[in-house]
């Protein structure tokens, strides 16, 4: 594991590590090698510095009797953010710094896993801070991002990727997936759009009239 990033420049995405499952080393690494700025929970701090991580940013409540303190010399020069806030997660008042540093990108792992109240949290919480700031989700598994109202990327074929709807999305059609989707609704708790693929290599289209639509890469 590195223990520096080496990239400083802010139109890279910053990087936030939270408290939950921990993702594969080679991808932490890589993350760690492009971010401008490391930003951890404060529950996520001891289980970092265990990693050899240099750490930009602590931040949270503070709670349970830590002392962010201890880590001014060791991870000098640190920035202390003390977040008391109880009406907003960890994670959240996170989102806040970056978006009052003016940073309009990030990156997030160990975001999902362990406790499934967290991970639902931390997923579907990231559609308030649409056109504030462009937060990517990732673990082992899956990449995970809010969609603009019309999205293009290109995809190898049978590449797995679901649509998760935020409550309530219409007027949803695609391009290029196995289960075309042509004006559909998809309802939280409903109807998703789990389990599709890329049908072909090239370009799939993904667009919806309103709501917030997550979409899931897959990596089985």
């Amino acid at each position: 594991m590195s223990s520096h990033h080496i990239v400083r420049d802010d139109q890279e995405p910053a990087l936030i590590i939270a408290n939950g499952a921990a993702c594969d080393p080679e991808l932490l690494g890589q993350l760690l090698e492009w971010s401008p700025l490391v930003v951890v929970l404060d529950s996520a701090m001891e289980r970092v510095i265990e990693l050899g991580i240099k750490v930009d940013v602590l931040l949270g409540d503070f709670d349970r009797g830590f002392d962010p303190e201890i880590y001014k010399t060791s991870q000098f020069p640190i920035e202390i953010v003390h977040t008391p806030d109880q009406d907003k997660t960890d994670l959240e008042k996170a989102f806040d710094y970056l978006i009052e540093r003016k940073i309009p990108a990030v990156n997030v792992v160990w975001a999902t896993g362990r406790r499934a109240d967290h991970t639902i949290t931390n997923l579907t919480n990231i559609v308030r801070y649409r056109n504030l700031l462009k937060i990517v989700i990732l673990d082992d598994h899956s990449k995970i991002f809010l969609l603009p109202n019309k999205f293009e990327k290109w995809y190898t074929a049978n590449t797995p990727i679901s649509l998760i709807p935020i409550g309530v999305v219409n007027g949803i059609s695609s391009a290029n997936l196995k289960y075309a989707l042509k004006n559909d609704t998809l309802t939280m708790g409903y109807r998703t759009g789990s389990s599709n693929s890329v049908s072909q290599d090239g370009i799939v289209t993904i667009t919806h009239s309103d709501g917030d639509l997550l979409l899931m890469e897959c990596f089985d």
